[in-house]
């Protein structure tokens, strides 16, 4: 018999016997229950003593390798290998799967914890950057991700004590976390001179920031805070792979096979060996410990799992073992007795008892097992062995009775002949030797026909024949004993087999998939007596075959548990059990047999049964007993609603088109028309392909869909309204259960659901990105707060979300056949059903996937002819409804039908308007409600069904099929269509919406036409005919049938209708004279198929439109063809435009115009617009004639696909569009311009930005255009060349002191000037000053806080509180690289907090990811920190109106906007923003949903829906001459008013997204900054002015920006360029473009400049004053400014005129020197700041100038790689008296020597030369230059400084340093913005040090002040100053 089905009898597993210890560890815990829960192979055990009874887990697909406890000690988290694995929660009460997560990790999750309260679980992963991520786990949500560490991970732990810490370890290193907002930041272990660096293997925290770990050579770490302080030595002799704690201590297991024992200071309480007990044994190695109570258990290395009690320690109880290293082949089942005996690679044999579950005997062999066989009589039993022997043993004590090697490979299988004679023993070289058992096993013969190694042998009953299967899969059969091969088939044929245990055979060609040719079944076994076939694989899956089984692909259930490969499966002797082996796994699985008499027993019991389904996907074979498809469902499941283009892509086709647009706009475009159009009323249901889309409204409204549009009818007043937010198809709607809120879902790449209020139609939120081409069924759950959706991608995905909040609860696949219904259970709240094409599923939600049953059918009832389409249940009983257009209601059992109706026209109600097109249509939808039932059509009618009888039509449509043809009629308000669906109707446009006449025709139909007098109506059809028909009544007038193709377009000439021309597919247009009602002409020349015809006004004239887009004239009625040149055409007048080609509408043709088509036009009868409908179903607006390419347009959606035809009414009233595929009907009104009620504009827009530009400025184009480099990724500042220093080989010098010297001690090698004191090196600095603020490129940085006693802003990469009385200042240091952003939440619940957003690279969620700290302005303490996916960086933040969400804009190329939940770290809507830069993003201050963002020639209206983001574009159109610039600032009013700042200096106030009114010239130049002041309503404006009488750069305005008053900066610069604004009591605080922050007092007037910086960087020059706490910087801003560090400001600044690149103080600090940039240098007096002296003598940058200590010289090094020596002592004429010959590159820096004699030059070459002064000559004798004495030091060259270049400066360098006055410490600067601390000198390479971080890239300047107290460093992209202080040693 052919195994049609599969077998009804199944296996359950019973025991497994093993344990994973191999490459695992930790995972080994006792449960709540006392239970102990461990992992082998792909099975959760969770195993009880006491009982000695196994529950099992089998939620994984591949092995498991981790496991994690959690702290309640009921739920379990394992992690699993493989491509995508995965991580279950599981109960290990009921093995019940709680959650699972997925889609983060690859490879494998190789370590799993919980948190102390069990709410978040971290996960570390196998990928390449060992990936860790925190789940919250019962959402099934991942909270944060970070790469882990380059090497291997071995454990990870929260820190118990501390919340949001967790420590990991693995591979040479340690790491502390911590977890802030969604990131997670780690900190690597120091391990200092305590202890070596090495790998950590295990790790437990403790209180008071301690860790203690277990490490690779036995010794434990112990950690506090990131630093080890202590070891405890030899803990274990060798590795320690286990550490575990509990309340009384920790736990530690080793390599060594001990188990230590430590009390809660880790002082050890007792040791055991597990080697020195009686089970124990040499080589024991202990991977996890867990310790309870008195209760210690250990698994080992090798499988086995001990239980200790601890005061008998010595005593270790067994209570699990397994086979160990290498894999496992050998299986044999004992013939009598339940017995199975396995042999392994770790050359034990083991027996095992089937009914005890336990290990009886086990003796270890000489080489790896490779098969076993027992004799028939259970006395002998046989070992293969892998290099090519064998042995006997005697099976009661395991003594050998032989060892025999006749083969050199390995023996694959041996087996016993049944009569107990002989055994066959099968080799790797492919051949099978029979030895006799009686004669001690003497050699009778061989079998030597196989070409390949031998895998199976089986022996007759009779022992007389042997057959044999081989790798090459040939079958061949031997005589027995001699081993002669045979033939002959015919004497093989009735031979019966004592076994069966071959793969291949006739009797088991069903075990192999249909086509294909696989080798991948490694065993198998027939149970005759159950005519059941098991077999094993490579994949792990254990399957049941029917036996015997002939047709290839039987059907099958199949088990999962072994991971990869099982290697042997047997039936026990008396067919009880099976068990099977696995290869990797090591482990023994042992089923329990359950027959189809048992199965049924069993149903109620065992829950954890997981049976495959039967019928399961990978069975092939076809079934036999499936019905046959119903003709609709067949339609229906073959729909395909695959887009070649979706909505979704519009945006990157129009980029790719860009080039294209600005060839072709040459000419100014049009206006879009003044006009507007509205939807009014459609006609159509989609009832064709969708099924229970119909409800009643609370109100009684009724709610449906058609197109992309959702509609509420009010059936009282015949009207509708319309939702119309979605852009395609609507595929599904479902009805909230409590409230009027509609669900529904739609087509698209990404599809989206939008839930959406029938009163108000706004959405409320928008869920998509899970599903693919579409979503086709829609359910709320009962209490409305959950909703379930399902795809029609290839796995109909089926999602559940929480809707208000647009999360997805779970995900899973749900068939791949096509889904129709998704319902969820009212009852229980987790269980939903799908049903669809041959399937019913019963899920249950767990977590993030869900689960289901099969359920038993339990009757049928038959409720229909045909298929039953719709049900609704009621309180008692059920409503259905089915293709056999009968209504049917049902008790609540469905025992019996109570009432039917059917849907005929006989029974429609007097009143009824509309025509039923046919009795009895197929019924799609049914839903019950105000006394009525409601019911949808096949044919697209909408009824309402009465409960005493009569039927009420309410809406129509066309039905399936494509709808063509549309014609107004010449003076009523009607209108004609016919339809591929074979039927002309007739609509009524007025108010009564409805149906008038209804024709059925022959042939489906393409167009139709009123004659002028309206009287005819004539059609034509598919066919190639048409027919005129009677307007009133549709009867026919006349017909002819003269084409073969379709009939494309008809017409009536004008006046009185005289003619009658037909364009037909075949290119051809025929002519017939109407009254005569014949052919008068034929209209040739076309090269394609006609799609449009025109007539003239005199009727003399055609003009035609072909497929080919050729536009083409013909004269009537002979159809003779002209040419008339273009400028002609549009002054001829036509009767009527449709025609889409010309000169007149060039302008329609989108930028996209090769993958969509103009499809359809018409002009009004004023001649004034022009309405197009295209493929994408759009329907736009144009002003007449639209010429030159790409006009601007109003487009509407609401069609879903094309748009096939579109016609003005007579009066010009309302606009009449086709949807082809969607069938619909829609009536547009007409709305003149100026005519605007007051409601959302529909959508309007054009698909192109404007291309005027939207102005120029040069700070606006500096801020868009301007890259921001990471610090880690910066590159040298100076153009250095050459080799670094610590790469340079080093020259030995000529003498080399010897060791004990007697010359004179070196001299010191700094003059020091502080000698009385004693020398005190300095261990840290601090931050106490930052002279800067970033406005150049930042704007809205600077707040009040505190009622304006402290202001906060950001420099470089630091926040700045500082405050406004005193100038003191504290800094929030936590950021990495450089802030762009900074708000501070108003909201009362949250004072003084402030979030800033940085620079980034790729958002890979490192620590370089950008990110957003959200802190306390007061304490800086780091509240939550939001790593995020805007690479690049970020540009703008701002809080909600609650404050508790942030949006941020990314500076990425989609410059996305992204909302936080910032508490939680939690994203909860993000979206791409626009093509271009985003400067500002700000939510209204009254909202929580509401925001406006502001950017290069864009201002965008954002709502946020659930976790969708909504956004509209301003709309210009309103206002005339208004057009799109680039918008900089946003403030608010009240009445959703917005203002925006724009950059030509207007403010542009926006009503809702509708731009109402100009602020013209509100400021001169761009307005950069607004702010919107809370209390009062008053708008802060800040712009780039020139400073005059009545102007000013910041203005205060009233509420509706109309009046104002200005206030002057008197800050003395050309032009003032405010970058921020904000008002605090009576004052406004302003930053500016100059870096400067300025209190304007709002009364006075009056300024007080609080924040001075530099302009322009880098700041090159640096001084410090010989004794006073002064310094000098200079700037490329051509500034020299004066600093005073105690009074924290600014003295003086001196404009130079050009920029300064050095500066220096003479000895006395009475002069100043500064070198320029255009190679000038000028001394001043400080006194007076008069110029005492200046001189050019070089055309480059001066780099450094140096006085001499005794005030002789000036020494000026410059780019011209020279020095230059001027004796000052000549007075000011400055000639120069000589200069250093030979530098081999640029100057860096200078130091004399303290005698005034020698100079250090450091070059642009890296290397440092040393003259004489001031001959200028090279000093080439290095133990002079030992010899010398440096008054300063700031060479960054040199051996004394070897120690400062670090080993990550490829590309970057060390640029300043300088050594303290004390000449014992030394500061450097770099590329990376590090200012450094060293000990001079340090000239061992990659010297300590400690790094301080702040400055943004390149800190180009550094120096001591006097008396070390401070070090100031300068900034190169940042042009801020730092002063930190010097904290000295204590002595």
């Amino acid at each position: 018999m052919a195994a049609r089905s599969a077998p009804s009898c199944h296996l359950r597993l019973e025991w497994v016997y093993g344990y994973r210890g191999h490459q695992c560890r930790n995972n080994l815990y006792y449960t709540a229950a006392k239970e102990i829960v461990y992992f082998v192979a792909g099975v959760g055990v969770v195993y009880s003593p006491r009982e000695h009874r196994q529950k099992f887990y089998r939620g994984h697909s591949d092995d498991i390798i981790s496991l994690a406890l959690h702290p309640e000690r009921v739920l379990v988290a394992t992690g699993q290998v493989g491509k995508e694995p995965y991580i279950c929660v599981w109960d290990s009460y009921t093995v019940q799967t709680i959650s699972i997560l997925k889609d983060v990790h690859t490879h494998g999750i190789a370590c799993l914890a919980f948190d102390l309260d069990g709410q978040r679980l971290v996960s570390v992963g196998l990928d390449s950057k060992n990936a860790v991520c925190v789940w919250d786990w019962k959402r099934g949500k991942m909270l944060s991700m970070a790469p882990g560490h380059t090497d291997r991970i071995f454990d990870i732990s929260w820190d118990l004590y501390q919340p949001n810490k967790l420590v990991s370890c693995g591979v040479k290193h340690i790491k502390f976390w911590s977890l802030c907002g969604n990131a997670l930041t780690p900190k690597r272990g120091v391990f200092g001179k305590t202890g070596d660096l090495q790998t950590i293997l295990c790790l437990a925290c403790a209180r008071d920031e301690l860790t203690y770990s277990g490490a690779l050579n036995g010794d434990i770490y112990v950690w506090k805070g990131i630093n080890l302080i202590r070891t405890i030595q030899g803990a274990h002799t060798a590795g320690i792979f286990s550490m575990n704690a509990c309340e009384e201590g920790f736990a530690t297991g080793g390599r060594d096979g001990c188990i230590r024992l430590w009390d809660l200071t880790f002082k050890p309480i007792t040791v055991i060996d597990l080697r020195e007990t009686d089970q124990g044994y040499k080589g024991l190695s202990v991977r996890s410990v867990c310790w309870r109570g008195d209760h210690i258990l250990v698994g080992t290395q090798d499988s086995e799992i001990f239980e200790i009690v601890v005061h008998e320690r010595n005593k270790p109880f067994l209570i699990m073992q397994g086979h160990c290293e290498g894999e496992l082949w050998a299986l044999a089942i004992h013939p009598t007795k339940p017995l199975a005996v396995t042999g392994s690679d770790d050359r034990s044999v083991r027996i095992w008892s089937l009914v005890d579950h336990a290990l009886i005997a086990r003796c270890n062999m000489e080489e790896p097992i490779r098969c076993a066989a027992v004799n028939v009589d259970g006395i002998h039993l046989a070992l293969g062995m892998k290099d090519g022997s064998f042995t006997v043993l005697r099976v009661r004590d395991m003594t050998e009775v032989v060892h025999i090697k006749d083969r050199k490979e390995a023996i694959h299988e041996l087996k016993y002949s049944p009569d107990g004679t002989y055994l066959a023993v099968g080799c790797n070289d492919s051949s099978v030797d029979i030895y006799g058992v009686a004669q001690r096993y003497k050699k009778f013969g061989e079998c030597v026909g196989s070409l390949s190694f031998i895998t199976h042998l089986d022996w007759s009953s009779d022992s007389r024949y042997l057959q044999t299967n081989d790798g090459n899969g040939k079958r061949l059969f031997y005589r027995m004993p001699g081993g002669k091969e045979v033939t002959n088939k015919d004497e093989i044929k009735g031979v019966h087999w004592a076994s069966w245990t071959c793969v291949s055979g006739l009797e088991v060609n069903g075990i192999w998939p249909k086509y294909s040719d696989i080798n991948d079944i490694n065993s198998v076994d027939g149970n005759y007596i159950g005519q059941v076939l098991v077999t094993a694989d490579d994949y792990g899956i254990i399957k049941l075959f029917r036996y015997p089984c002939l047709r290839k692909g039987a059907k099958f259930k199949k088990y999962i548990g072994h991971s990869a490969h099982v290697t042997n499966v047997r039936w026990s002797h008396d067919y009880q059990w099976v068990i099977s082996i696995g290869g990797a796994d090591h482990s023994v699985f042992q089923w329990k047999f359950i027959t189809e008499r048992k199965l049924k027993d069993t149903l109620h019991i065992a829950p954890q049964e997981s049976l495959a389904d039967s019928n399961s996907d990978e069975s092939d074979s076809d079934l036999s007993d499936v019905p046959e498809l119903d003709s609709e469902i067949e339609q229906e499941t073959q729909l395909t609603y695959r887009r070649q283009v979706y909505k979704e892509d519009l945006p990157q086709l129009k980029e790719q088109c860009k080039e294209k647009q600005k060839s072709g706009t040459s000419k100014r475009r049009e206006w879009a028309p003044g006009n507007s159009i509205r939807l009014h009323f459609v006609h159509g249901y989609r009832g064709y392909d969708c099924r229970s889309n119909l409800f009643y409204t609370q109100i009684g409204e009724i709610v449906y869909h058609v197109a992309a549009v959702g509609v509420i009818y009010n059936r009282q007043q015949n009207t509708q309204r319309f939702y119309l937010g979605h852009d395609d198809d609507i595929l599904c709607l479902a009805l909230h259960p409590l409230k009027d809120y509609v669900a529904t879902g739609q087509v698209g790449r990404d599809p989206s659901i939008h839930i959406w209020d029938t009163e108000t139609i706004k959405p409320l939120s928008i869920l998509k990105g899970y599903h693919q081409y579409g979503v086709c069924a829609v359910d709320f759950s009962a209490d409305g707060k959950r909703l379930a959706s399902v795809g029609i991608d290839d796995g109909h995905t089926i999602v559940l979300w929480d809707w208000k909040k647009g999360e997805k609860l779970s995900l899973a696949r749900g068939s791949k056949d096509k889904i129709f219904v998704v319902k969820m259970n009212p009852y229980v709240p987790d269980k939903l059903i799908t049903a669809g094409i041959k399937h019913m599923k019963f899920w249950r939600r767990a977590g993030d996937v869900c689960i289901w049953r099969d359920v038993f059918l339990v009757k049928t009832v038959k409720a229909h002819d045909g298929p039953v389409f719709s049900m609704h249940a009621l309180e008692k009983g059920f409503v259905t409804g089915g293709k056999d257009g009968v209504v049917a209601l049902w008790d609540d059992s469905f025992e019996r039908c109570l009432k039917t109706y059917a849907i005929k026209r006989a029974a429609l109600a007097p009143g009824s308007k509309g025509l039923l097109l046919e009795d009895n249509p197929s019924i799609r939808a049914i839903s019950l409600g105000h006394g009525h039932i409601l019911v949808g059509t096949k044919n697209g009618e909408i009824l309402e069904v009465d409960k005493s009888g009569p039927v009420t039509l309410l809406v129509q449509g066309h039905m399936e099929g494509e709808v063509w043809g549309l014609a107004t009629h010449p003076y009523l308000p009607i209108c004609a269509t016919v339809s591929d669906d074979k039927t002309l109707r007739i609509w009524d446009l007025s108010p009564s919406h409805c149906m008038l006449a209804v024709r059925k025709l022959k042939k489906g139909g393409r167009c139709c036409c009123f004659s002028p007098d309206g009287k005819a109506l004539a059609v034509g059809l598919n066919d190639g005919s048409f027919l005129m028909a009677n307007a009133d009544t549709l009867e026919d007038l006349v017909s002819f049938h003269h084409r073969k193709d379709i009939i494309s377009d008809i017409r009536f000439s004008p006046g009185s209708g005289k003619y009658l021309a037909v364009a037909s597919h075949d290119s051809f247009i025929d002519i017939y004279n109407v009254m005569s009602s014949k052919r008068v002409g034929i209209c040739k020349g076309a090269t394609s198929y006609i799609t449009h015809i025109d007539w003239d006004i005199r009727g003399k004239l055609l003009q035609v439109n072909t497929g080919a887009k050729e536009q083409l004239f013909f004269e009537a009625p002979r159809g003779k063809k002209q040419t008339i040149p273009s400028v002609e055409v549009e002054k001829i007048g036509w009767a009527s435009w449709t025609s889409v080609l010309g000169l007149c509408c060039e302008g329609i043709w989108p930028v996209i115009g090769e993958v969509t088509d103009v499809t359809a036009s018409c002009l009004t009868s004023d001649k004034m617009i022009l309405a197009t409908g295209d493929d994408l179903g759009f329907v736009k607006l144009f002003r007449y004639p639209a010429k030159g390419k790409f006009g601007k347009f109003k487009r509407y959606v609401a069609h879903s696909t094309h748009v096939t035809n579109v016609r003005w009414t007579y009066d010009d009233s309302m606009l009449v569009t086709l949807g082809g595929a969607d069938m619909s009907l829609m009536v547009w009104t007409n709305e003149m311009e100026g005519y605007r009620e007051k409601r959302p504009c529909d959508s309007e827009e054009s698909d192109i930005d404007s291309e005027e530009d939207g102005g120029y400025d040069s700070d606006v184009t500096r801020e868009n255009e301007i890259s921001y480099t990471i610090r880690a990724l910066s590159t040298n500042i100076r153009p250095m060349f050459g080799i670094k220093p610590h790469l340079q080989q080093k020259e030995p010098s000529v003498d080399e002191r010897p060791p004990v010297s007697r010359a004179p001690p070196q001299p010191e090698k700094l003059q020091t000037n502080n000698v009385g004191k004693k020398k005190r090196p300095i261990e840290d600095l601090v931050l106490e000053l930052v002279f800067g603020y970033r406005g150049r490129d930042c704007r809205n940085n600077v707040h009040y806080l505190n009622d304006g006693d402290d202001i906060i802003y950001h420099a470089a990469s630091v926040g700045i509180l500082h405050n406004v009385a005193t100038g003191a200042q504290s800094f929030y240091q936590e950021h990495n690289d450089d802030i762009l952003c900074l708000t501070v939440n108003q909201h009362p619940r949250f004072i003084n907090i402030v979030a800033t957003g940085q620079v980034g690279d790729s958002a890979d969620m490192s620590a370089t990811a950008p990110s957003i700290h959200i802190w306390d302005a007061m304490n800086k303490q780091t509240l939550s920190i939001l790593r995020c996916y805007h690479s690049k960086g970020v540009c703008s933040v701002s809080f909600s109106a609650t404050g508790k969400l942030l949006l941020s804009v990314g500076l990425d190329p989609e410059h996305t906007v992204t909302i936080w939940r910032w508490q939680e770290g939690a994203k909860i809507a993000s979206r791409a923003g626009h093509n271009q830069r985003i400067f500002v993003a700000e939510f209204r201050p009254d909202s929580d949903s509401q925001f406006v963002s502001v950017g290069v020639k864009h201002v965008k209206f954002w709502t946020l829906a659930g976790r969708a983001l909504l956004s509209k574009k301003g709309l210009l159109s309103t206002l005339e001459d208004a057009r799109m610039q680039t918008m900089l600032a946003v403030a608010f009013g009240a009445n959703n008013l917005t203002f925006t700042g724009t950059i030509s200096g207007d403010v542009c106030v926006w009503k809702d997204h509708i731009l109402c009114r100009i602020v013209a010239r509100a400021h001169n130049g761009p307005v950069f900054a607004m702010y919107t002041t809370l209390r009062d309503g008053l708008i802060v404006t800040g712009g780039k002015e020139r400073p005059s009488k009545e102007g000013g750069a910041v203005k205060l305005w009233d509420q509706e920006l109309r009046r104002c008053r200005a206030f002057r900066l008197e800050t003395g610069q050309v032009t003032d360029c405010v970058r921020s604004v904000c008002r605090g009591k009576g004052k406004i605080l302003v930053g500016t473009r100059n870096a400067e922050i300025i209190e304007v007092g709002e009364k006075n007037a009056a300024c007080n400049i609080l924040v001075n910086g530099h302009v322009d960087g880098p700041i090159w020059g640096l001084a410090t004053h010989p004794s006073r706490d002064f310094f000098l910087s200079a700037a490329e801003d051509g500034t020299v400014r004066l600093w005073d560090i105690a009074d924290k400001k600014m003295l003086n600044k001196v404009n130079l005129g050009h920029a300064a690149r050095t500066v220096c103080y003479s000895p006395e600090g009475d002069m100043v020197a500064i070198g320029m940039k255009n190679g000038e240098f000028i001394i001043l007096l400080v006194s007076s700041l008069k110029i005492w002296g200046k001189k050019r003598d070089r055309r480059c940058a001066i780099h450094d100038i140096r006085f001499s200590p005794d005030c002789r010289f000036l020494a000026v090094g410059s780019s011209e790689n020279s020095v230059d020596f001027y004796d000052l002592t000549l007075g000011p004429t400055l000639n120069r008296i000589s200069y250093c010959k030979d530098i081999p590159s640029f100057v860096i820096q200078m130091d004399f020597s303290a005698d005034s004699r020698y100079l250090q030059v450091s070059t642009g070459c890296y290397k440092r030369r040393v003259y004489e002064v001031p001959s200028g000559k090279h000093l080439l004798d290095q133990a002079a230059i030992n010899r010398i004495t440096w008054a300063t030091w700031t060479s960054i060259l040199g051996d004394e400084v070897m120690g400062i270049w670090s080993r990550h400066a490829e590309r970057a360098d060390v640029n300043c340093a300088c050594v303290s006055h004390s000449g014992v410490s030394l500061v450097t600067g770099d590329d990376f913005g590090m200012v450094k601390l060293f000990d001079f000198p340090c000239p061992e390479k990659f010297a300590k040090h400690k790094r301080f971080l702040g400055h943004s890239p390149h800190v180009t300047n550094i120096r001591f002040t006097s008396g070390d107290r401070h070090v100031v460093s300068a900034g190169g992209d940042d042009c801020s100053l730092f002063v930190w202080k010097c904290v000295h040693m204590l002595h």
